[in-house]
Formats: C-alpha cells, structure tokens, sequence
C-alpha cells in the first residue's frame, strides 16, 4: 500500500479532481487486473486506448485513475488525475510504487540494432565470474542471479521492468545489465529509470515498419542518451557513423571504443578462426571464446563497460577469456563427417552480413556455404529483398524459407524476398516454406567441409504461424537431422 500523493511525485500533473491522500494497493494499465484499491493508468497503446476502458475499471474497484482526457463521468469516490502523456507518467508512477528500484542498483543499458543481448549477456555472466550479485534483462531471458525469468519482450513495461527491479534489489544485487529496445524508448517503458551508463553498438535497417523511417528509428535510440543524468556515462561504437549522433546532447560523460578509429578504448584482431579470436585489448592481448569482428566489438564494448564500472582490468581480462558465446549466436555444430552447421540470430541485413563475412574470414575456400534464411512477418518488409540479395552475395547455395511468419502469408514474404535475386543467382538458390524440410534440404546439399548457416531465428524456440507459436528449435533440428542424415 501506498499513498496516491506519494505514488505521483515528480509526475507532471494538469489538474487534480478527488483527494490524492489515498492508500492505493496496486497499479494497472490493463484494466482486467484492477482490484479494489487499484490506481488505474489509462494509456492510449498502439492497438488499444486505455481511457475506453475507464468505466470498467471504476466498476471493478479502482481508487484513482491516471488519464490525459478526463471522462464525463461522475463519481467522488475515486480520484482522477490528468496528465499530459499516461505512458510517461506510468513509468514515473511506477518507479515511485516500487521505491524508485534503479536508484539503488548499478543499472547499464545498451542499445543498437545488433549486438544488444551479446553484450548484455557477456555482461552478466563476466559480473557474476567477478563475485558480484547481478541481473540480467534481455531478450533471450530476464535472470536475478541464478534465478531465471521468462522473457516475453526486449525491453518489460514499465510496471513489470521496475517490479524486476525491485525483486533484484531484494535479492541483493549490485549490478544490472539490460537490453533497451527503441520501442521502450518511445513507448516510455523506461521513463523514471536511472541509469549509471549507457552503451551503443550500432544502429543499421530495422524496425522501420514501427518507426517508419530511419531517421525517427536514429531519434528513437537517441532519445535513451537524451535522458541520461550528469553522473551517468555514455559509451558508443566511434565505428559506426551514427555513433557520435547519440552524444550530440547527452548531459552524460562520454566515451567511445573502436576497432578502426582513435577511441578512448581500442581493440586490435590479431586472429579470427572457428576456435575464437585472438586480440589485443588496449595493449594487452587476451584470447576469447567467440568468433567474427562483430564479436571483438561486443567484447570491447564489455571490457569498456567494465573498466567504466570501475572493475581491475587484469582480473576482467581473465574472466573475459572465459566466457562462452550467448545462445543462439554463432552457435555451432560439427558433425561426424566434417559439415559445420551455424546457428544465429541475424535478421537484419546488417547482421547477416556480419555472419557471412565472419564465416568468410574462417573459411579455407574449398568449401561451400550454404545458408537458409527468413524474414519475420509483421515486421519491416523493406529489408526482405535486401536480405535475399545479402545471403545471394556471400553464399555458393542458398535456402530461402520461413522465418516466423505470424499472420502473413509465408508464400508472400518469400515473393518479396525474391525479388532481391538476380538472373545469375536463381540457379544457386532453392525455395522450400516449411523451415524443418528446408533445414533437412540444406543438410543434404553439404558435404564434408562444407558450412550450413541457419539466420534469423537463433535462440527462439518456437515457430509463430497464424497466431500460434509451434515448437521449433533451429540447432536441435540442425542436430536431429544430422544424425538421421548421417553426415
């Protein structure tokens, strides 16, 4: 319980009709969870506005409700407030209901199109090898220390992302890494929060069926450094051309790391094969378990962050040197007969691109490549010819089928993709919808040596068609086929 007065401390309010001095026992958005007591925020969402469902709440017992457009309503038992933006002023209501948690934690962000959850990840699990109590929040999973929590979105809502919080500092932990979406930056899921440091990967095509254009996708995760106080600290790939354009007016100490450019901490290859990379990590050289120059990018950014966070640099090495890739990117296999299948998340032209040119940095040349890959339905169409085309460049075979098509036509999302083949590469590329049959297909082209990758899906275990999320995990079906192929 807590009191209403206290709960909107610091939201900008516009007019106040009811006393604010009420115990509220819980707060909502959803009005199908309002109880007696209940402080209702009325948000307008994407599909659904909130405010329709005012009445409703009222008549399920809500003590107060949070609106921008104050209903025709009469009733002076509950208590209304208006405010300018309900999303914004959720998220400050909910750091306030659950003790401003992030104020108590070591919180970092890390943003871009690529490269988030590694670097998450990589994050925690070096945080943890180093002693400390750590959360994680990504896209793969939600963990407070060992403990792990479904994950159903990048970035939670604000009730359910500061409810987490709350639960971390509970239990204890210092330090919290977490994947920030440029959906929850315009959608105000992070509003409130107070993050000791932010870091940037990249930023390329994306999401533009949500932003519409690139240059609001670029505002979009702009906007995260933004907001970032004086204390904080901003880290951003000077590598990437965008880079610079997220500290144009952060009020946050800067800093940069780059494989290419003068940077306030730098990362050279000094070998990239299957086994890992060899580097040399601001003039001291450390072997890593991961592979391809996207990689050293995500280690560094972990190291840089590290070394932000204060942490001994000897001792962040060590543990750096042995962690294990995240699943479902650049996972592998080796079959008995010498065929090496690669399982990764790329869905982006961008990231696929990555992966192949990895994969072209470890190839002899005798090989093939042979790689099957998707477009999500839903989902940006633009990039669907650009990915074909991508996958076309850099591979000798290519399977073009589902990704998760949810409630496309599948038939549809590959006539988009084909259309970015040219004349001379319809010969080397095959067609097949059902994703186990085209995984099964690619196993039966290979031939000892040879390199299947599998893009799009990486560490997601299930298949969205129509609605409903079927079963289907991409390395243990790489797995199953390779032993009853017996390759």
């Amino acid at each position: 319980m807590k009191l209403l007065s206290d709960i909107l401390y610091k939201v900008r309010l516009e007019e106040v009709i009811g006393s604010t001095h009420l115990a509220i026992s819980s707060v909502t958005f959803d009005s199908r969870k309002v109880t007696k007591g209940s402080l209702f925020v009325a948000v307008k969402g994407t599909a659904v506005d909130g405010h329709h469902f005012i009445e409703r709440a009222i008549a399920d017992g809500a003590a107060a409700i949070v609106c921008e457009e104050l209903p025709a309503i009469e009733n002076h038992t509950v208590t209304f407030v208006k405010v300018k933006d309900s999303s914004w002023s959720l998220g400050i209501i909910a750091c306030n209901f659950f003790d401003n948690p992030s104020t108590k934690l070591k919180l970092v962000g890390v943003t871009g199109t690529n490269g988030k959850t590694t670097t998450v990840t990589l994050l925690f699990n070096l945080f943890r090898s180093l002693g400390y109590a750590t959360g994680l929040l990504s896209t793969v999973q939600n963990k407070i220390n060992n403990t792990i929590i479904p994950s159903t979105h990048t970035t939670p809502d604000a009730l359910t992302l500061n409810e987490l919080l709350a639960t971390m500092v509970e239990q204890n932990c210092e330090y919290v890494f977490m994947e920030v979406s440029s959906h929850a930056v315009v959608q105000n899921r992070i509003a409130g929060l107070h993050f000791t440091g932010a870091a940037f990967s990249n930023i390329t095509h994306d999401h533009l069926d949500y932003h519409k254009t690139f240059e609001e996708y670029i505002r979009a995760k702009k906007l995260f450094f933004d907001h970032l106080s004086a204390d904080a600290f901003a880290l951003i790939n000077k590598d990437d051309r965008n880079g610079m354009v997220m500290m144009q007016n952060t009020r946050a100490h800067r800093y940069t790391y780059s494989l290419r450019n003068l940077a306030d901490f730098k990362c050279k290859i000094i070998e990239n094969h299957l086994n890992g990379l060899f580097l040399n990590i601001d003039n001291q050289e450390v072997w890593v378990r991961l592979i391809g120059t996207f990689n050293a990018y995500n280690v560094l950014a972990v190291y840089a962050t590290a070394m932000l966070l204060k942490q001994d640099k000897v001792n962040v090495l060590t543990a750096l040197s042995n962690l294990q890739s995240v699943e479902g990117r650049f996972q592998y296999v080796k079959s008995p007969g010498g065929i090496i299948g690669i399982v990764d998340y790329a869905h982006t032209p961008d990231a696929l691109k990555n992966v192949l040119d990895t994969i072209k940095d470890i190839r002899s040349g005798n090989e093939q490549v042979i790689t099957l890959v998707g477009c999500g339905g839903d989902r940006d169409a633009v990039k669907r010819p650009v990915m074909a085309a991508i996958a076309c460049e850099y591979s000798d075979r290519v399977v073009l089928t589902s990704d998760n098509p949810r409630s496309e036509d599948p038939e549809e999302i590959l006539n988009q993709m084909q259309k970015g083949i040219d004349g001379k590469d319809q010969k080397k590329t095959l067609r097949i919808t059902d994703r186990r049959e085209a995984i099964k297909t690619a196993c039966s082209l290979s031939k000892p040596g040879d390199i299947i990758l599998i893009a799009g899906k990486g560490h997601e275990k299930y298949q969205e068609i129509k609605g409903v999320k079927n079963d289907f995990d991409d390395l243990e079906i790489l797995k199953e086929t390779i032993k009853t192929l017996g390759i």
